[in-house]
């Protein structure tokens, strides 16, 4: 901010945020990093600067927006002294500036807004609390910037839909990052990392409200993984997992390698609506070469590919088998290739069944487990205690 009245530190985090270029701008960030505000302000800088600006700032539900954002909004232009009473509506949640330009705040449950008017800046605050069909509503009809911020609580669409994609850009935020923080709230908050060295409950808060990084909700399967962006050429193809699928439950097809001491993960084939012949087309269009181990259940399927020209063959699940694969890969670090995006999705969501009690059964549930389930297969047969006795060369393969 530059209004001489201004009572605000001008923070890294405001800096870093105005030296983005990207129309997309993805600020993840843990607690009293100053998202929110140093968002605002570049907000109402541009604002004030140019005229007929218009800019509206989303988020889940308008208590959620009065107590957050529009709050921050009062505080920013009333202590720099720019807020003129008249040119706020308190019921539309809505200033006029005197150039033409506006800042309105509204929710995304609010269905006439996100199919409404256009805009020229998006703000989609603690944008994990938002559905992305919410968000392609409001992005396809903003013809200018779009700020996206949250707390990594854990995984969701920004991670597996918005970045990597182009003119887009990925700012991580700390409370290192405000430096308006007094020594003691960042006395208190560091005070936490002691306890995350006996806890897992400390140990996930500490990453994700201190380092910003992408937590795990609690319960979930699979913890042990990060994202890559390419296969390395010295990744050795073990084969592939499949989990048949047709109207409502997709077909997944799952790439796994060995390499060095971690197995890669590859989601090649992740669609609903394909007949046999339909994912054979793919298989073929992907040049997967390589030995299949499809779900056992499906014999018919499992000979019609066969038939073909597919190496596939019947996994091998006997008893407790669900268990016995999660074991397998709960043993390995998981490489997992960002075009994964479904598979990463499931990732967040498979979880151990819950007790009434509050804590978690052996038994994982039923859903969100079709690519799991295709990576389980291929875990069991090629470094489980089920794999094949003869060491196959590695085929020769196309990547992606």
């Amino acid at each position: 901010m530059t209004n001489q009245k201004s009572k605000f530190i001008y923070t890294s985090a405001l800096r870093k945020i105005r030296q983005m270029k990207s129309r997309i701008k993805v600020i993840q960030g843990g607690t009293s990093a100053s998202k929110t505000f140093s968002i605002l302000a570049i907000l109402i800088d541009k604002a004030i600067k140019i005229p007929n600006l218009e800019i509206s700032v989303v988020s889940e539900s308008i208590p959620h927006l009065r107590r957050g954002a529009n709050k921050d909004f009062l505080k920013i232009m009333k202590e720099t002294g720019r807020y003129i009473p008249h040119h706020y509506n308190k019921t539309l949640l809505r200033y006029e500036f005197s150039n033409g330009s506006y800042i309105e705040f509204f929710s995304a449950d609010d269905e006439s807004r996100l199919r409404g008017a256009r805009r020229n800046i998006l703000y989609l605050n603690e944008s994990n609390n938002i559905n992305y069909d919410a968000y392609l509503q409001l992005q396809i009809r903003t013809d200018g910037e779009i700020y996206l911020d949250y707390n990594p609580t854990s995984r969701f669409w920004v991670h597996t839909e918005v970045i990597g994609q182009p003119d887009t850009e990925l700012l991580v935020l700390t409370y290192k990052d405000n430096e308006a923080l007094s020594g003691e709230i960042v006395k208190q908050l560091e005070a936490n990392r002691s306890k995350a060295l006996t806890s897992s409950y400390w140990d996930n808060w500490c990453r994700v409200y201190l380092d910003g990084e992408i937590g795990q909700v609690e319960g979930t399967i699979y913890t042990d993984f990060q994202v890559i962006d390419t296969i390395p050429e010295e990744a050795r193809l073990l084969g592939y997992g499949l989990d048949f699928g047709f109207s409502t439950d997709p077909a997944a097809l799952i790439a796994l390698y060995k390499y060095n001491d971690d197995i890669i993960v590859d989601e090649v084939i992740y669609q609903t609506g394909l007949l046999n012949t339909d994912l054979s087309n793919l298989m073929k269009t992907y040049n997967v070469l390589g030995e299949i181990y499809a779900d056992s259940a499906e014999p018919k399927s499992i000979h019609e590919l066969k038939r073909l020209g597919h190496k596939v063959r019947p996994v091998e699940k006997g008893r407790d088998s669900v268990n016995y694969g999660i074991q397998i890969l709960q043993q390995k670090h998981m490489l997992v290739t960002r075009r994964s995006s479904n598979l990463l999705d499931e990732f967040s969501k498979y979880m151990w069944k819950k007790l009434k009690d509050g804590g978690y059964d052996t038994t994982p549930i039923d859903a969100f487990n079709h690519g799991c389930d295709a990576l389980r297969y291929v875990a069991m047969m090629t470094i489980g205690a089920r794999k094949e006795s003869s060491n196959k060369p590695a085929v020769s393969f196309m990547r992606m």
